[in-house]
């Protein structure tokens, strides 16, 4: 078995990975291992050839491939980085020891001073939401039709309909239309999009795409391929109301059901997860419960803006290069982050106090229903750390407030996170 040692491994190429491993080297890790399964770094930005990407990180607008490209040529320019593609980790131990396979070096065992989770997220399957039917051809998930149809060239079918609003449900509708595509509808659950706004209005309504909320598929039609759909309405327990129903013809059904942080690597060590994200309770570092193995991206929490997803691989690469190196360890007063009264949640979910800290801590929440004219409110011990005014907050688009590096010293054993109404309610 080829044994090699790193100072950071950072399991993952995608946009996280990349930023992680830029910033671990940038910050003094003398070698550095990005492993990647795929073929090629980047990530699912590859398949996302839509403009949209960098507005935060670059000022600009570049499509997927582009914000990508930026972030491969940082990695390559660091001799210090090293890059495992067509790789796969099979197994992490507690002493940051690694074994992963790949075609060329068969099997290895790989050693590190810090690990730097960055896998990612995957869709959720027909499987997984449980529609009744046949099983026809023609049921994807949306992320596959992406890849589909931008990578490979081929179209999924000709009459689409899209359940669920996820953001790629919506640009996929968008993109199959531009393709010649009949998109007959986008059906969602819930009584709100799930999605970004800019891509209800961009991807559907300037297309004349009907939207139908509180809606859901209750049978699936065809037995060699898909010939149609049947919908109907749901009350408010999501149950499909009787005499709602009604058909849609279409030969292929994608679904824009959710995403799952992988974290089958964070399950086996261990590490302590957070049951509404899916994925691992981090502090502000993105440190984990397990010291020297740091979590960034959408495997800890799924984001809206890959920009931020960046973000986070940037800290995460900073501290595991700064742990690899002995000048950061698990030392501090860790403080409870509560996110209750109308936040769902909330990352870090502890934050990590040590004395002379002079960095703001920036926190990213999702609320639980769309809210207008609210004010989030962090306190802690009874004293009021930070106050900010939203017009509108929906579940789909991330809320980041930066708690102030001056008023962390005020921080008690819990950090509670809400929002209220005007009047000072809170909210369900």
């Amino acid at each position: 078995m080829l044994e090699q040692a790193y100072d950071v491994v950072v399991i993952g190429g995608g946009p996280a990975g990349l930023a992680a491993a830029a910033s671990a080297s940038d910050n003094g890790a003398a070698r550095v291992l990005v492993i990647e399964r795929d073929r090629e770094l980047g990530g699912i930005l590859q398949q996302c050839i839509h403009n949209g990407f960098g507005l935060h990180r670059f000022q600009q607008e570049l499509t997927g491939p582009g914000y990508a490209a930026r972030y491969i040529r940082l990695v390559r320019e660091r001799p210090t980085i090293a890059v495992l593609l067509d790789t796969m980790v099979l197994a992490v131990s507690a002493d940051k020891t690694l074994v992963a396979v790949n075609p060329r070096d068969g099997l290895m065992s790989i050693a590190a001073g810090a690990v730097v989770f960055a896998m990612g997220c995957r869709e959720r399957t027909r499987g997984a939401i449980r529609i009744p039917g046949s099983r026809p051809a023609g049921v994807f998930t949306a992320g596959a039709a992406q890849r589909m149809v931008n990578m490979e060239g081929y179209l999924p079918g000709k009459k689409i309909v899209v359940l669920g609003s996820g953001d790629i449900g919506l640009i996929m509708a968008r993109r199959l239309s531009l393709e010649g595509c009949s998109v007959r509808a986008v059906l969602e659950i819930m009584p709100y999009s799930n999605g970004l706004t800019r891509n209800v209005v961009q991807c559907l309504e300037d297309y004349d795409i009907p939207l139908y909320l509180s809606h859901t598929v209750v049978a699936v039609h065809g037995q060699e391929r898909v010939t149609g759909i049947t919908c109907a309405q749901v009350d408010g327990n999501m149950r499909p109301i009787a005499g709602t129903e009604f058909d849609l013809e279409c030969d292929c059904l994608l679904l824009s059901v959710g995403l799952i942080p992988e974290n089958e690597l964070s399950r086996d060590l261990g590490i302590d997860m957070d049951g509404l994200t899916a994925g691992p309770v981090v502090d502000q570092l993105r440190q984990t419960s397990l010291p020297g193995f740091f979590a960034a991206g959408n495997v800890v929490h799924v984001h809206d803006l890959v920009d931020f997803v960046s973000e986070e691989g940037e800290t995460a690469g900073k501290y595991a290069a700064r742990y690899a190196r002995g000048l950061t360890g698990a030392s501090g007063r860790l403080a409870k982050v509560a996110a209750t009264g109308g936040v769902r949640t909330t990352v870090p979910q502890v934050v990590r106090l040590e004395n002379g800290q002079t960095v703001p801590v920036r926190l990213y929440m999702r609320v639980s229903k769309p809210e207008r004219r609210v004010a989030l409110q962090v306190t802690s011990n009874g004293r009021l750390l930070l106050e900010r005014q939203l017009p509108v907050a929906k579940p789909g688009e991330m809320v980041i407030a930066d708690l102030p590096a001056d008023k962390l010293a005020a921080i008690g054993d819990v950090i509670t996170v809400a929002l209220r109404r005007q009047g000072g309610e809170q909210s369900e």
